[in-house]
C-alpha cells in the first residue's frame, strides 16, 4: 500500500482542494440578473438552470459515492474535478440561452458529485476518532468558502470583462484543486476497509437504518432553503435595490451574497461543536426552527426596510442556514451501517441534493405564479410567498429527527 498523508495534511490539502474546485459554483447564479435579461428568461426558466446543477449532482452520485466503497476515491475524484473545469469552459465559450445552459450546469454538477462526497469519504476513511467530526465540519465548511469565494470572483471578473470570462477564469479552479490532490491522495483502501456484500447500487441496509435516514431527509430540507438562497440571494438584493433608486447601497449584490455565504464558515463548525457537546438533534431542531422563521422575515421585509438592515438580516440568515450543515453530515456518517458508509453517504448525498435542485426551482415558479415579471417588478408579495414556502420546507427537518428518534430511541 502507498504511504498515506498524515490526518492534518490530509485534511488542509483535501480543504482546500475543495474550495478550489467550487469556482464554478455561482458563476450562474452571481449573474442571474444578467442571464435573465439578456437571454429573456423566466423565473422559472431560471429556476431550472440554476436547479439542474443539483439534478446532476443528484442523479450521478449514488453511483459515484457508492464506487468509493469498492474502488479507491481517488480515481473517482481526480476525473470528477477534471470534468467541473471542462463544463466551466464549455458554458464560457458555447452556452447560448436556455437549452445549452442547462446541459453545461448539469455537467458542473456531476462533476460536483465526484468530488465533495467521494473527497468527504476519502477524509472520514482515513481520520478516524474523535477528530473525525471536526474533520468533516472543516471540510463542509470549506464548501461554503468555496461558494462564497465563486460569488465574489463571479462578480468582479463579469465587472471588469463580461460573464464569459467569470467562466473561463473559473475553469482554473479545478485544475488547482488536481495539482494539489493528485500526488497526495491515497490509492487504495485503508487495510480495514471493509467493502459491502451487496450489489453496487443496493441501498437497502442503509434505506433501512431510521437513525441515518431521519439524518437524511432533515439534510434534504436544511438543502431546499440552503441553495434557494444561495440561488436567489443576488436576483432579491438586486429586486429590493431597485424599489430604492434613490438611495445608494454600500454593498454590490454579490459581495453581500459573499459575505452571507462566508457566515456559513464559522456557523457549520460552531454548530458541529455545539452538537458535539450538547444534544445534536436538539442543536439541529432549534437552528433549523429559527432559520425557517428568519426566511418569512426576509421575504417580508425586501421592500419595507432600509438596505443596510435587509443586508444585515440576510448574515444573520447566513449563519442560521448553515449551522446545521456539519452536524447533519457528521450524524450520518456515525450512523451509517458497517461496511456502508460510502452508500450512506450516497443516499445522504442523493436524497439530500433534491431538496438542492427543487428549492430554487419551486422558488422561480413561485415568483411567476404569484405573478412577479422576471425583471423583478414592485410588489414584494411574490418573493414572500416564494421565501414562506422555503421556511415551511426547512422546518420539516425536524420532523425527520423525531421520527427518526421515536423507533430506535437515539437522540444524539
Amino acid at each position: 500500500m502507498s504511504r498515506v498523508a498524515s490526518p492534518l495534511a490530509l485534511s488542509v490539502v483535501m480543504c482546500l482542494a475543495e474550495i478550489a474546485g467550487m469556482a464554478g459554483f455561482a458563476t450562474f447564479a452571481g449573474q442571474l440578473p444578467v442571464f435573465m435579461d439578456a437571454w429573456s428568461i423566466s423565473n422559472t426558466e431560471a429556476g431550472w438552470i440554476n436547479g439542474i446543477y443539483f439534478a446532476g449532482y443528484m442523479l450521478a452520485v449514488p453511483v459515484l459515492v457508492s464506487l468509493t466503497d469498492r474502488v479507491p476515491p481517488k480515481r473517482i475524484y481526480i476525473l470528477s474535478m477534471a470534468l467541473s473545469g471542462l463544463a466551466s469552459l464549455g458554458f464560457a465559450f458555447l452556452a447560448e440561452g436556455f437549452w445549452t445552459a442547462l446541459l453545461f450546469r448539469t455537467l458542473a454538477g456531476i462533476g460536483l458529485a465526484g468530488t465533495y462526497m467521494p473527497g468527504l469519504k476519502l477524509l472520514s476513511d482515513y481520520v478516524e476518532g474523535p477528530l473525525q467530526s471536526r474533520a468533516v465540519a472543516f471540510y463542509t465548511a470549506s464548501f461554503s468558502i468555496g461558494a462564497a469565494l465563486s460569488f465574489f470572483m463571479t462578480g468582479e471578473i463579469a465587472a471588469l470583462f463580461d460573464w464569459r470570462m467569470a467562466f473561463a477564469i473559473a475553469a482554473a479552479g479545478p485544475l488547482l484543486a488536481l495539482v494539489l490532490t493528485a500526488p497526495l491522495l491515497p490509492r487504495e483502501h485503508p487495510e480495514n476497509h471493509q467493502k459491502p456484500d451487496t450489489h453496487l447500487l443496493d441501498f437497502r441496509p442503509v434505506l433501512k437504518c431510521r437513525q441515518a435516514m431521519g439524518y437524511v431527509l432533515a439534510y434534504a430540507a436544511h438543502n431546499y432553503e440552503l441553495f434557494t438562497l444561495r440561488t436567489w440571494v443576488v436576483a432579491y438584493v438586486v429586486f429590493a435595490a431597485a424599489l430604492r433608486p434613490s438611495v445608494e447601497s454600500f454593498y454590490s449584490a454579490t459581495v453581500l451574497a459573499t459575505a452571507v455565504t462566508l457566515m456559513g464558515v464559522p456557523a457549520s463548525i460552531l454548530g458541529n461543536e455545539f452538537s458535539a457537546r450538547f444534544n445534536r438533534n436538539k442543536v439541529i431542531t432549534r437552528v433549523m426552527l429559527a432559520s425557517g422563521a428568519l426566511a418569512v422575515i426576509i421575504g417580508f421585509t425586501g421592500g419595507n426596510v432600509p438596505m443596510w438592515l435587509l443586508g444585515l438580516l440576510f448574515l444573520f440568515y447566513g449563519v442560521t442556514v448553515t449551522a446545521d450543515s456539519a452536524s447533519l453530515t457528521a450524524g450520518v456518517i456515525a450512523a451509517a451501517p458497517k461496511g456502508y458508509r460510502g452508500a450512506t453517504m450516497a443516499v445522504h448525498a442523493s436524497i439530500g441534493f433534491s431538496g438542492a435542485f427543487l428549492g430554487p426551482l419551486v422558488f422561480g415558479v413561485v415568483l411567476d405564479v404569484a405573478g412577479a415579471p422576471a425583471s423583478g417588478g414592485e410588489s414584494v408579495l411574490p418573493w414572500a410567498a416564494a421565501f414562506a414556502i422555503t421556511g415551511a420546507v426547512v422546518a420539516l427537518g425536524p420532523a425527520a429527527l423525531k421520527w427518526a428518534a421515536k423507533t430506535n430511541g437515539a437522540d444524539s
